[in-house]
């Protein structure tokens, strides 16, 4: 069970740890919130997006992925609803204030929890996730070493477990340059509006996008 050589640890890591280090929108909606509201904030949007991923290696496991990069119509209806969705969040940080933004002790459990469902959201509303995990953990399932659906969710939560090491840095980073701009109303303003610029450009891109 799980019988794997060196050769097949050392290709699955380095493109598990390629993958975490690539730009792209669960980065951007991490560090996003990060630079916006705090560390609290950034490790809150963390959470939810390694939820969502988790949910996405389950689909992948299950064979439920198979079905959206099959059909169109499947892919198109959670593009658009992902897109709209992020373009909302968008809006949303755009009429901020500047200060609706930073995180205040009255309401951080609420926040918290609002900004990673969020998390989730954002990543289980992208369907080009479901297929790159369709596309990505089958080529490490070796025959005679477990059932593919055990070793496919290895191997997917392994990524997550890499991206522990790799994105909680950026969020202390960002979480401190956040910090340090608390208590600054004009720049929280700055913050929000490109916290909506983000997620708007995030949401366009995705409405773009093509399997």
């Amino acid at each position: 069970m799980f019988d794997y050589s060196l050769a097949h640890w050392l290709a699955f890591l380095s493109a598990a740890v390629l993958l975490n280090l690539s730009p792209g929108p669960d980065i951007a909606f991490i560090l996003g919130h990060t630079m916006n509201s705090g560390k609290r904030a950034g490790f809150s949007a963390l959470s939810g997006v390694w939820s969502g991923a988790a949910l996405h290696v389950l689909m992948a496991a299950l064979g439920l992925s198979a079905v959206l990069a099959a059909s169109a119509v499947a892919f198109s209806t959670v593009k658009w609803i992902g897109a709209v969705y992020l373009v909302w969040l968008g809006i949303q940080a755009l009429r901020a204030s500047g200060g609706n933004g930073l995180v205040k002790a009255a309401g951080e459990n609420m926040r918290a929890a609002k900004i990673y469902r969020q998390g989730i959201l954002v990543s289980l509303l992208n369907p080009k996730v479901a297929i790159f995990f369709l596309a990505f953990l089958p080529q490490f399932v070796v025959e005679g070493a477990g059932p593919a659906w055990a070793q496919l969710m290895l191997h997917g939560g392994l990524i997550i477990v890499v991206a522990a090491f790799i994105e909680p840095p950026l969020v202390l980073i960002g979480g401190h340059l956040a910090d340090a701009l608390r208590n600054n109303q004009g720049i929280g303003l700055w913050l929000d509006r490109g916290l909506g610029a983000l997620f708007v450009a995030l949401g366009i891109r995705l409405a773009l996008s093509s399997r």
